[in-house]
């Protein structure tokens, strides 16, 4: 099996404020240090390719939640592997379990960039250290594309700030998906948990950089076309699908493993 296999716990500033529940936004936090992770095991993580002026970037992210989200203090797991890499494009597939059951699952495509043309750099050193594992957890990869919106649902503006950057100086990824959850009104998020989420980067933003944010009616009352633009240019398409919460797991009574430490 070519796959690489972190275990992590779900921590307070990674949980929601409803349910106590990982929020899906750290759920991609910690897919992003598992594939660092990983690819730090072959000698190709960032610090691994900066003698060389390149980097890794991811242009789409796909995750599909398929089960309930673990609770603060539990253990999840995170299996990744390489799926698919093309002469330019590498592909990881993934799955996030907890006491033994699958409750997200997705996709992800990265490129390793040249950082003083900006163009991405063939994919020979990447085929040569990472064995591939065919299995693919949402079928084929698909090509991303956003549904028809049909009205503008809210609207915020936000200027990046250093919390926003990570280590390359630019926005981070999770950055973006964070200021998308906030276009959906705390009342919906109430009552409605994310089900999907796929994500297009288009352009990288940097420090002081404004940003507007819209979330976007569609034909489906639980689906949402968020977009986030820079001088009106977007920099992120971000498509979510949500869901009733209906969970009858509550924290209080729910057999956590930090209940019985002493």
């Amino acid at each position: 099996m070519n796959k690489y296999s972190k275990k992590y716990n779900v921590i307070l500033d990674n949980m929601d404020l409803f349910e106590y529940r990982l929020r899906p936004i750290s759920a991609i936090m910690y897919l992003q240090d598992a594939f660092a992770r990983y690819t730090a095991t072959k000698k190709m993580a960032a610090y691994d390719l900066f003698p060389s002026n390149q980097y890794w970037i991811v242009t789409e992210f796909n995750i599909d939640f398929t089960d309930d989200l673990p609770f603060w203090s539990e253990e999840i797991e995170i299996n990744i592997w390489i799926s698919e890499i093309t002469k330019l494009k590498v592909y990881t597939d993934y799955e996030l379990r907890y006491k033994n059951k699958t409750f997200a699952k997705g996709n992800a495509l990265w490129f390793i960039i040249d950082r003083e043309s900006k163009r991405p750099a063939k994919t020979d050193i990447v085929a040569e250290r990472f064995e591939l594992c065919d299995e693919l957890t949402l079928g084929e990869h698909k090509k991303f594309v956003l549904p028809e919106v049909t009205e503008v649902y809210t609207k915020i503006e936000h200027t990046n700030n250093l919390s926003d950057l990570d280590f390359n100086k630019h926005v981070n990824n999770k950055s973006y998906v964070n200021i998308a959850e906030l276009t959906a009104p705390d009342e919906f998020r109430k009552t409605h948990k994310l089900k999907t989420l796929s994500i297009r980067f288009n352009r990288e933003t940097f420090l002081g950089d404004t940003l507007i944010c819209t979330a976007n009616k569609t034909q489906n009352p639980c689906q949402f076309v968020h977009t986030i633009e820079k001088d009106g240019v977007s920099v992120c398409d971000i498509s979510t699908t949500w869901e009733e919460r209906t969970s009858k797991d509550n924290i209080f009574d729910y057999d956590l493993d930090v209940k019985n430490e002493r």
